[in-house]
């Protein structure tokens, strides 16, 4: 099989300390720049500052994956150097880094399992489980799904706000619950004393639209790794981990400087092959097993727009469906077997 002869390949792509070290220096340093100078023209060119923020979004997009990178022990060879970045940067994300690192450990040993969906994906019905659902539960399902409310609202109410809140499975985990109101804690230190120092306009000026513009992008990003039309999707017995992880994660082939930008993210049928391998040598692996064209999705830039109106699973046909598919399969009421 494919997929474990790749796998076992992919290990010898293995975190390289100086570039790391490289590729830290070069994302932290203009990020931090760039919050100075928008810190800066804040209270006297406050167009130039927002017009900053779409860089500086995408410098907190690339701080985020070095932080996935840290959550998979892949950053670093060292467990500890990669805890201790993790949650430095953790503070700069807004996510804090135990509890998603648990969430995201969970999302790579059952994304693609239709049996254990619900925590660290996208919330995804089957056609059936949707047609049975009474109709205020298929307004709100059919709410989450349009992208004005799963990006536009969702993502930054997510990093935002609900990533201070210790819920459902983080509230009852001691750990999960630590790792957050910690963070909570360190937040309200380190942006108390910011606003204490230059005022709360310039801190929310600044922070405030890089935090939008970066929530949107990343929720973007990761809907379209695995919410597209040929993904892949299994009932426990018949689940496979490296089937899942070739066919139901995209190949999402970004122009240069966004795959830059977004830390080779797109390639991410090669990272839940080997999540190991760190996302600067995620192109490496691409170019070493061309055995792979034509096996995972690959996904344009042009196309990702179109995977939003993805929204169910049919079992029937193993693709994803939009809910207008419905309405041509079943142009009147439906009534489902209980």
């Amino acid at each position: 099989m494919l997929g474990p002869i790749l796998s076992q390949r992919f290990k010898a792509y293995a975190a390289d300390l100086k570039g790391s070290v490289i590729q830290l220096f070069t994302t932290a340093v203009p990020f931090i720049a760039l919050l100075v100078v928008m810190g800066a023209l804040s209270h006297h060119l406050f167009w130039l500052t927002l017009l900053l923020a779409l860089p500086a979004a995408g410098l907190l997009v690339r701080l985020f994956i070095i932080q996935h990178d840290c959550g998979h022990g892949s950053y670093f060879r060292s467990r500890v150097a990669n805890d201790m970045l993790g949650r430095v940067l953790s503070v700069l994300t807004l996510t804090p880094y135990g509890s998603w690192r648990q969430d995201h450990a969970v999302h790579h040993a059952s994304m693609g399992n239709l049996d254990r969906r619900g925590r660290g994906d996208v919330e995804t019905w089957t056609v059936t489980e949707y047609l049975r659902s009474p109709p205020l539960k298929k307004l709100l399902y059919r709410l989450f799904r349009n992208p004005l409310v799963m990006v536009g609202l969702g993502a930054p109410i997510n990093f935002i706000v609900l990533q201070r809140l210790p819920l459902r499975h983080a509230f009852r985990d001691p750990n999960l619950r630590r790792s957050i109101l910690w963070l909570n804690l360190v937040l309200a230190v380190v942006f108390g004393l910011a606003v204490a120092a230059f005022g709360i306009l310039p801190i929310v000026a600044t922070y405030l639209p890089v935090m939008l513009i970066a929530s949107w992008i990343g929720n973007w990003l990761f809907y379209v790794q695995h919410q597209f039309d040929s993904t892949h999707w299994e009932r426990d017995g018949a689940w496979n981990f490296h089937v899942a992880a070739v066919s139901g994660s995209s190949y999402f082939k970004l122009p240069a400087i966004l795959q830059w930008f977004s830390g080779n993210v797109g390639l991410h049928h090669v990272h839940h092959l080997c999540s190991r391998v760190p996302n600067y040598r995620l192109q490496a692996c691409v170019d070493a097993a061309p055995e792979l064209n034509g096996v995972a999705r690959c996904v344009s830039l042009r196309e990702s727009l179109s995977c939003w109106r993805l929204a169910l699973w049919d079992e029937e046909r193993r693709c994803l469906v939009g809910f207008n598919d419905l309405t041509r399969r079943f142009p009147g009421p439906v009534q489902m077997p209980a």
